[in-house]
């Protein structure tokens, strides 16, 4: 109260601050004596757009009218905005703008305010930004008050269209009046003077974050006796509207030293139920003039004391009803045996014990009858609040019996009788020792929908079991979407779920016939509408509010389009990131484990996955998994089992599966069993298209094992070996989630499989080591896995056959050079002729010599001796196979017309 007459006086300090500079001069001089004489007199910035002077708009009165007017803080609430008024009007007679300050007061005759924003505030430092006049010296004040003072006669005052709003961080006060239109007539410059007032507006209070009005509509017109000596106003004639709630209210309020003294009673003058309803705004309580009711309601309270920096006035109000009912014309139910006996109490002037006693509040609907008490103390720290609820209420009935207006149905009939005791200190700590809960309560065919889920909750029963320290979900059946549920566990906070901000913790044990993910998932958070029925326009949430863990066995689990069965695991739910520990399931006619996180918190979720992947059929899984297609496209031609481990990250998209470009990870693959199907990949049908000596559906993929990595869309393949026959083949490279790829694959050819004309050539060699000869021919694979490039690069391989042909010649060389000299020497000791001799030596010195330069050089021989007709025999395969595979192919031609040409000749 005290700091609300302190809002009074300072607002019209202000306006007399405004007014007292105006109109003592002539138009031309108005505006700067107005801003210099405002300036001088608050420490605050107040500019206007213009002042104006008129004897003919309010003729015979000359009014003055200040336009945009503007009062801005300095520090510490620099730069925030005190006021702001469109026009500040007033009229007078003509002669008063000639008076003098030791004349009589000046009298004026009407002030007018339109379309003002006041906002007063106090920080937390105790601040406020109100107190803006200029301190002056005590003996000089009085010296200029004087001589330059005004006294003002006001008759009328009006204010139009305006809003005021108060915030005391201190306190943690916010008070907002809308809507506000006031008018008042009075004679202020009288020692005892009568003002009569008519007031409209909207008021909403709310006090440490609880709202006590809410855009109520408040009426009030008073006459109010003025002591303005002693700063006393007594209420004589006052009659309120509260809503639609009439209020009679006498006694007094007196400034004083230390704060101001008060003296009040009110009471509503009907008894009437009606009244009651009439507390309720309007908004939700709708028309009342045709609602039939019962029995009485009356309030009525006495406000005594002083309000001081450490007191408060004390306190008596109390509200009875007894057997009251009320019947809306328009719904079927009827709320009747009413009761209710409550009061709000202080005895001491002290504002820590003001206290709220409901000792009674029963009604009936139907049959079922609810009776509920209650006390709740120290109000201003840390609540006390100790409860009793006894009774039956069916949830349907409410909006049958009451207009609310629901969103979605509510069903569900609960059973409680639940004493509680504790203290909101508790609450906020998790102090459970300090948390008295004892009863039951159950619930059934309950039907909840919220922002929170996506599909409305339908609990068949629950049972929840209240004992100190403890509440026990006994029972709990209930369904939504698609999926059942069937849960025991503990809750560890229930009422600091249900009482503040705090989130629901506990352990759960849930069961399920069927459970499809997607029912439990947030359609873009709260802000979005209840119950959505089409498809969430941002990212799916994990509720904000779980804190919980859930050790989970359900028969059929369904996650996008892939079903699981026998699943078990647990699951923790916090800070909206689901972990998943030690989960395993049936898949793919296979075993699936998995360890990992999904994380919502941002915008996109994200997601961390360790899976491990057990017998899994090979056709089965890489068609249902598009995460699987997208890293071995060419799994789509295998038939068989499958063991694999994958670590993957990335991000998920709307519908909470993953978004392929974002994901990130490694795997190992180890193929069990396995079929080749050439015919379902193109890649394989184009590499049996490019190579003729392999039949890929012949390929040896057993125990086949292979490790890769992917990222940024891209999958890389670490080199891997596997089998055709007695053919090796490596395998290395990449693709694209696009599915575009580069590979290589070594064929290592044995020359065998060269066909027939190769085999010929080789033959002619006529030595065991040509059948280990073995070509590596290596296949490039490019393109896309629809349409497959492959070309093969024959120069390598042809460049190795030859050199091993060359190779195994020259050895053969040596061995026959190695004989041939060691006959020589041989022959050369058994002979005894001198000239036999000599003409021996002259005869064998020649092959020898040829020997050595043919092994030296690595060449087949010189000269026209046998040697050398057999070395050239030995040689036209190497050439022969260049030609197989396309070298020198001139060259060839050339050599067969050239035989042609001997044969004919």
């Amino acid at each position: 109260m005290k700091k609300i007459l302190k809002i009074t006086g300072i607002t019209l300090l202000i306006i007399v601050l405004l007014l007292v500079a105006a109109p003592f001069v002539f138009q031309s001089q108005i505006k700067d004596m107005v801003r210099n004489f405002v300036n001088n007199s608050v420490n605050a910035n107040v500019e206007f757009s213009d002042v104006s002077l008129s004897f003919l708009s309010s003729f015979p009165q000359a009014n003055v009218t200040v336009d945009d007017l503007v009062i801005t803080n300095f520090k510490p609430f620099d730069g925030e905005t005190l006021a702001s008024v469109k026009t500040l009007s007033f009229d007078m007679s003509v002669k008063e703008l000639f008076k003098k300050a030791d004349d009589d007061p000046i009298k004026v005759n009407a002030i007018q305010i339109n379309e003002a924003l006041l906002t007063l505030k106090t920080n937390s430092y105790g601040d406020v930004n109100w107190d803006i006049a200029i301190a002056t010296d005590s003996t000089n004040a009085t010296v200029n008050d004087s001589k330059n003072s005004f006294t003002l006669d006001i008759e009328s005052y009006g204010i139009k269209n305006s809003a005021l709003t108060y915030l005391d961080e201190e306190s943690n006060i916010k008070m907002h009046i809308t809507e506000l239109n006031h008018t008042g007539k009075g004679q202020f410059s009288e020692t005892l003077s009568e003002l009569d007032t008519d007031t409209e507006a909207n008021v909403t209070f709310s006090y440490e974050d609880t709202e006590y009005l809410s855009n109520n509509k408040v009426k009030l017109d008073a006459l109010i006796d003025l002591d303005l000596e002693n700063s006393k106003y007594t209420f004589k004639e006052n009659k309120a509207l509260i809503n639609n709630l009439p209020v009679e209210f006498q006694g007094f309020v007196q400034l004083i030293e230390d704060g101001q003294n008060i003296d009040i009673t009110f009471e509503n003058p009907g008894s009437t139920f009606k009244d009651f309803l009439a507390v309720i705004p309007e908004t939700y309580s709708k028309n009342i003039s045709d609602v039939q009711t019962t029995g009485n309601f009356k309030i009525n309270g006495k406000i005594k004391g002083q309000v001081t920096e450490t007191t408060i006035p004390t306190l008596d109000i109390k509200i009875t009803s007894n057997n009251a009912s009320f019947k809306y014309p328009e719904l079927q139910k009827r709320v009747e045996n009413i009761i209710i006996d409550a009061s709000i109490l202080n005895a001491s002037g002290n504002i820590d014990d003001t206290y709220v006693d409901i000792n009674t509040l029963n009604f009936k609907i139907d049959e079922d009858v609810f009776k509920a008490s209650a006390s709740i103390k120290n109000l201003t720290k840390n609540m006390l609040v100790n409860a009793h609820l006894d009774g039956v209420l069916n949830l349907e009935n409410i909006s049958k019996a009451y207009p609310i207006e629901l969103k979605n149905d509510l069903k569900g009939i609960i059973k409680a009788n639940v004493t509680t005791n504790f203290d909101m200190n508790a609450i906020e700590t998790n102090a459970y020792n300090r948390i008295k809960n004892t009863g039951r309560v159950a619930l059934s065919d309950f039907v909840f929908a919220s922002a929170d889920i996506v599909n409305p909750i339908e609990i068949y029963r629950a049972e929840v079991n209240f004992k100190p320290g403890i509440i026990t979900l006994d029972n709990f059946k209930a369904k939504t979407g698609k999926s059942d549920l069937d849960a025991t566990g503990t809750i560890n906070n229930l009422l600091g779920f249900i009482l503040s901000d705090k989130k629901l913790k506990g352990n759960f044990n849930v069961t399920s016939n069927h459970f499809v993910v997607s029912d439990f998932m947030i359609e873009g958070g709260s802000d979005q509408p209840v119950n959505q029925s089409t498809e969430p326009a941002t990212a799916l949430k994990i509720p904000a509010f779980l804190d919980c863990n859930v050790t989970a066995d359900a028969k059929t689990v369904v996650y996008d389009n892939i079903t699981l069965r026998n699943v078990k695991g647990s699951l923790t739910l916090q800070d909206e990131q689901a972990t998943l520990n030690n989960v395993s399931s049936d898949v793919f006619k296979g075993n699936l484990s998995m360890n990992g996180s999904i994380d919502t918190r941002n915008k996109t979720p994200k997601f961390n996955m360790d899976l491990g992947m057990k017998n899994f059929d090979i056709s089965e899984s890489f068609n249902g998994l598009d995460l699987l297609k997208n890293i071995a496209p060419i799994a789509n031609a295998l038939q068989g089992k499958l063991n694999s481990a994958i670590n993957l990250s990335g991000d998920l998209g709307d519908d909470f599966t993953p978004i392929m470009s974002s994901i990130s990870g490694g795997a190992l693959a180890e193929l069990l069993t396995t079929k080749v199907e050439p015919q379902n990949a193109k890649i394989l049908s184009a590499l049996t298209g490019a190579l003729n000596f392999i039949d890929v559906d012949q390929l040896d993929l057993k125990d086949l094992q292979t490790s890769l990595t992917f990222e940024n869309g891209t999958v890389k393949i670490l080199p891997f070996n596997l089998n055709y026959k007695d053919i090796g083949i490596t395998v290395e490279g990449s693709h694209g989630f696009d599915k575009t790829m580069n590979y290589n694959a070594v064929f290592n050819v044995p020359a065998k499989y060269l066909g027939s004309e190769v085999n010929r050539l080789i033959g002619k060699i006529n030595d065991n080591e040509v059948n280990k000869i073995a070509i590596p021919i290596t296949a490039s694979i490019n393109g896309t896995f629809s349409t497959p490039k492959i070309s093969t690069d024959l120069t390598s391989g042809v460049k190795n056959l030859t050199q091993q042909l060359i190779e195994i010649e020259k050895q053969k060389l040596i061995s026959a050079g190695e004989d041939k000299i060691k006959d020589i020497i041989g022959n050369a000791m058994g002979n005894h002729s001198g000239a036999t001799k000599d003409s021996t030596a002259t005869q064998n010195n020649a092959p020898i010599k040829n020997a050595i330069k043919d092994i030296l050089s690595g060449n087949s021989g010189s000269g026209q001796s046998p040697t050398k007709d057999t070395t050239k025999t030995n040689q036209n395969p190497v050439k022969d196979i260049l030609n197989l595979f396309g070298k020198n192919k001139k060259k060839k031609q050339e050599s067969e017309q050239s035989t042609v040409k001997d044969t004919v000749n």
